[in-house]
C-alpha cells in the first residue's frame, strides 16, 4: 500500500491543509452557506451570523475574496450597495459545505443532551 505524505505544511502540498487555508475557520464554511442562499449584502449577513463581529465579518469576507472563492460587487449608489456572489470556485466548495451541513444535522438529532454544546 501507497502513503501520501500529509502533513501541515504548505510547502509539502497536503491537500487537506490547502483546502483548510481557504474555507477553515469558524465563520468561513457559515458565509458561503450563507451566499449560496441568497444572503449576499453585508447587512443580511450580520443578521443571519449575529455571533460574528462586524471585523470578523469583515475580513472573512475580504480573505475569501482574495482567495478567488467570493466576488465583491459596489454598485455606484448613494449610499452605495455592496453585494457578495460565489464565484465558480466558490461554488466548487458548496459539496463539501454541504455535507458538513448534513453531518452536523445528522449528529445533533443523534446527540444526546449531556453531548450537545
Amino acid at each position: 500500500m501507497k502513503f501520501e505524505l500529509l502533513a501541515p505544511d504548505q510547502g509539502i502540498g497536503c491537500p487537506v491543509t490547502h483546502c483548510l487555508q481557504l474555507i477553515g475557520g469558524k465563520w468561513k464554511p457559515v458565509i458561503l452557506f450563507c451566499i449560496d442562499g441568497g444572503v449576499t449584502r453585508f447587512g443580511a449577513m450580520r443578521r443571519a451570523i449575529p455571533a460574528v463581529t462586524k471585523q470578523m465579518l469583515t475580513q472573512q469576507l475580504r480573505e475569501l475574496e482574495a482567495d478567488g472563492l467570493i466576488d465583491r460587487t459596489v454598485f455606484a449608489e448613494v449610499p452605495p450597495r455592496v453585494e457578495y456572489a460565489l464565484t465558480a470556485r466558490g461554488k466548487s466548495v458548496l459539496p463539501i459545505i454541504q455535507a458538513m451541513r448534513d453531518w452536523g444535522a445528522a449528529d445533533m438529532a443523534a446527540a444526546t443532551p449531556s453531548q450537545a454544546s
